[in-house]
């Protein structure tokens, strides 16, 4: 045990004492932030802003109606023009335009739906031909109102009187759907995050150690599985380092807003106490330190077992470490259909599978426990990621064992399962 401890604080402080370390636990938070911000800002910013002539034949979309609805709404601008289409076809390079819509005097506000084309110089983005959609369905609406006779009263009228459903869980009134899915995400993310990159220096430093003859140094005097589970628990230390950083972080900003609930940032503070309300901040994050780590523990001694077999050649252990990665993406893409279904099947068997459960349970825990998340749920999860991690551990030990101490060939997965499942 004392060998273990040694290799463990070894790798410990070799990892946190690096200026890499310490810049990451700073910058990551205010990158992720910056990065969703700038996102946002990008995305406003990117639409161009196109001028689109409208050829009107049915005498409806008047000058002043379209000018209301440039008003209304400035992201593209409406033209009416007298050209003939042909003409305009020919000449719209040089007219100014952007593009243009042919209104034919077939038109009829009180038949079906009506197909028309935006004839454009240049393929246009999906999100401005549905600005254009819009637009002029919002003119073909004014006029409609205006053949049926609803006057602006009676338009207030059907456009404010409205229904609308607010989901309330009977058995937890705090919980919010739009909360519980941006926390579900920014949760699954960092284990993703912390999975693939710890992950992949668990492999990285045991191929060094391989490759520099380190190793045999080493296991002259512990046992390859000791030296392998040191290692691991080293790296997933500094992990849990880390991400204890971020949580004190999260929970700086909470008291910080309890604190300043009654100050002039009242409005703002009181949302983000509903946030962590909402949240269920406590057990949220006890979860969420389970799960990583659980998860952490469950891949890096896999990643553990690939970095002793492969050699110097970066290709192979890439080759050998895709086959880890596709859980943790494939967990990744059903985040969408378990935050649309939180409690349906794809939810429950991506919640008890440990492949994919440190991932798609932190997904569904900020919608509820135990309403959304029965605790017989949570328990066989939690049970079966760590006997799982307990399999992985023994299994790749197996592995690591032999494949630490072999050079010059290049194993295959079929070779590397016979060396796990010999007897000693």
């Amino acid at each position: 045990m004392q060998k273990i401890w040694l290799i463990i604080k070894r790798e410990y402080l070799t990892k946190v004492r690096k200026k890499t370390f310490i810049l990451s636990t700073v910058l990551f938070p205010v990158l992720y932030l910056a990065l969703i911000i700038g996102s946002g800002y990008l995305t406003a910013k990117s639409g161009k802003r196109m001028k689109i002539a409208l050829i009107d034949s049915t005498g409806l979309f008047t000058a002043e109606k379209i000018a209301l609805e440039n008003k209304k709404d400035s992201s593209n601008t409406f033209v009416l023009t007298t050209m003939a289409p042909a003409a305009l076809k020919i000449s719209l390079d040089g007219s100014g335009f952007d593009g243009y819509v042919f209104l034919p005097d077939t038109l009829n506000w009180e038949k079906g739906p009506s197909m028309l084309e935006l004839q454009t110089l240049k393929t246009t983005g999906i999100e401005n031909t549905i600005n254009v959609q819009k637009k002029l369905n919002s003119i073909w609406t004014t006029i409609k109102n205006e053949k049926l006779g609803i006057d602006e009263d009676k338009k207030r009228i059907l456009e404010q009187n409205v229904i609308a459903v607010t989901p309330v869980n009977i058995k937890d009134k705090s919980a919010n759907a739009g909360i519980a899915s941006g926390i579900g995400f920014i949760a699954a993310f960092l284990i993703y995050i912390i999975l693939l990159l710890y992950g992949s220096q668990v492999m990285m430093g045991v191929m060094e150690e391989k490759t520099n003859r380190i190793a045999e140094v080493i296991v002259s005097s512990v046992k390859p599985f000791q030296l392998m589970l040191g290692k691991i628990i080293g790296i997933g230390l500094v992990a849990f380092t880390q991400i204890l950083l971020w949580i004190a972080f999260v929970f700086i900003i909470y008291n910080v807003s309890a604190t300043a609930s009654n100050s002039a940032m009242g409005g703002m503070i009181d949302n983000m106490q509903k946030v962590f309300a909402a949240a269920n901040l406590p057990v949220t994050l006890t979860l969420f330190v389970f799960y990583l780590m659980g998860g952490f523990f469950f891949y890096s001694s896999l990643f553990a077992a690939m970095g002793s077999a492969v050699n110097e050649d970066m290709r192979e252990a890439q080759s050998l470490s895709f086959p880890l990665m596709m859980p943790i993406i494939f967990a990744m893409i059903m985040i969408g259909p378990v935050i649309k279904d939180p409690s349906g099947p794809v939810a429950f068997w991506g919640s008890i599978i440990p492949f994919t459960s440190p991932i798609i349970m932190m997904v569904r825990v900020p919608f509820g426990v135990p309403t959304t998340v029965p605790w017989w749920q949570l328990g066989l999860s939690m049970t079966l990621l760590v006997a799982g991690f307990v399999f992985t551990t023994w299994f790749a030990g197996k592995i690591y064992r032999t494949g630490i101490l072999m050079y010059g060939k290049k194993p295959s997965w079929k070779e590397m399962l016979r060396w796990a499942f010999r007897k000693n």
